[in-house]
């Protein structure tokens, strides 16, 4: 499998609307990389640039040490993986897997083989002479899939191919391609808004937002040391807490509380000494018994888990403990935080967009 390096891609539509700005990647061989973020962020775009469907306005698209970024998409040597499967309805499973092995004229037996083992691999070969129309979801996902493996690409490029599943069928196509990329060993690109299939898919996350990437790094290092406000609070279900204050006399001081932090922390912040800051705490690094009042709105009870919601003052906060708990409405219980897994950020910048309304123009740096 090889490299593929992608430096300084820009896209800027007709009339300067810049949707990618200034992406840079170097992807290993065999890497599962997935590029992750809201509706808008770019990374469809980025994605679609890489496979030729959109034209680099700036930037430079090595694969396999060619510079692809002027190629069209049928001299990149890549296949991609449509959310809508794109599969031709007339055509038996096996023509729709056979289709671009037939286009190039290859001979029938290496046709038959390919199809064959992908049919394999992907547990369809029972399926092979029926049409996409009598196969579920998730069977016409592997067909889509197993059209891409026939063709032995250079890179497979996946938009987000599970997002018309149901929750369930997710789950289990998120496995299949797990085990799918370990049998191959292929170079991956996957665009998501889901962090749940970032999470447990990539080898390295892309986070992007606003058409920048925002983070990148193993889905550990997001969770656990985010870049920024922005990567804080789209990693991790349900998203980090964030309490607004001041680091006065060392301390975090808010309307809601006063917290002390821990002296590797504190000597970071003393910068910031009579600056506005963030403190972010994930819900399951909120532990009973301390000196903040949480009043319970309501329990959602997991089984292991219990997520609690309330109102710390008239900031809304979950909490994730790991036992079943019964409190009722209005129940006021002692919180406190782990003072290991706290996060402190800059202030977001403040802007106003085209409607008149306040908007983030740049997010919080981790500090």
């Amino acid at each position: 499998m090889p490299e593929v390096h992608i430096k300084h891609l820009d896209k800027i539509y007709d009339g300067g609307v810049q949707a990618v700005w200034d992406f840079n990647l170097d992807i290993a061989d065999g890497e599962f990389i997935v590029l992750v973020g809201p509706s808008g962020c770019g990374k469809s775009t980025t994605l679609r640039m890489v496979a030729g469907l959109e034209d680099i306005t700036n930037g430079e698209l090595i694969i396999d040490g060619k510079d692809c970024t002027r190629l069209p998409p049928k001299d990149r040597d890549i296949a991609m993986v449509f959310q809508n499967y794109a599969l031709y309805g007339h055509m038996t499973i096996y023509e729709n897997m056979a289709f671009s092995l037939t286009l190039r004229k290859e001979d029938k037996m290496v046709i038959h083989r390919k199809v064959m083992a992908a049919a394999e691999i992907l547990d369809l070969k029972t399926q092979l002479n029926k049409k996409p129309k009598q196969l579920s979801g998730g069977q016409r996902q592997r067909v889509a899939i197993g059209r891409a493996i026939v063709r032995n690409p250079k890179v497979f490029l996946f938009d987000e191919p599970l997002s018309n599943l149901d929750a369930k069928l997710r789950g289990s196509m998120r496995r299949e391609l797990m085990l799918l990329h370990k049998k191959l060993n292929a170079t991956m690109m996957y665009v998501t808004h889901d962090q749940t299939e970032a999470l447990t898919l990539a080898d390295r996350i892309v986070c992007m937002s606003m058409g920048h990437v925002q983070q990148i790094g193993e889905p550990i290092d997001l969770y656990e040391k985010p870049a920024n406000t922005f990567v804080a609070t789209f990693i991790g279900l349900p998203p980090m807490n964030m309490f607004d204050g001041k680091i006065e006399g060392g301390k975090f001081v808010s309307e809601l509380f006063d917290y002390v932090p821990q002296s590797d922390v504190a000597g970071r912040l003393k910068e910031y000494e009579g600056k506005e800051v963030v403190l972010g705490v994930r819900p399951e690094n909120i532990v009973l018994g301390g000196d903040i009042v949480l009043n319970v709105t309501n329990n959602e009870n997991l089984g292991m888990n219990t997520l609690v919601h309330g109102k710390v003052g008239n900031k809304t906060v979950v909490c994730k403990f790991a036992k079943w708990c019964t409190y009722k409405f209005g129940d006021d219980v002692k919180i406190g935080f782990d003072p290991e897994k706290i996060h402190f950020f800059e202030r977001p910048v403040m802007g106003t967009n085209a409607k008149g309304e306040q908007v983030v123009t740049e997010y919080g740096k981790a500090i």
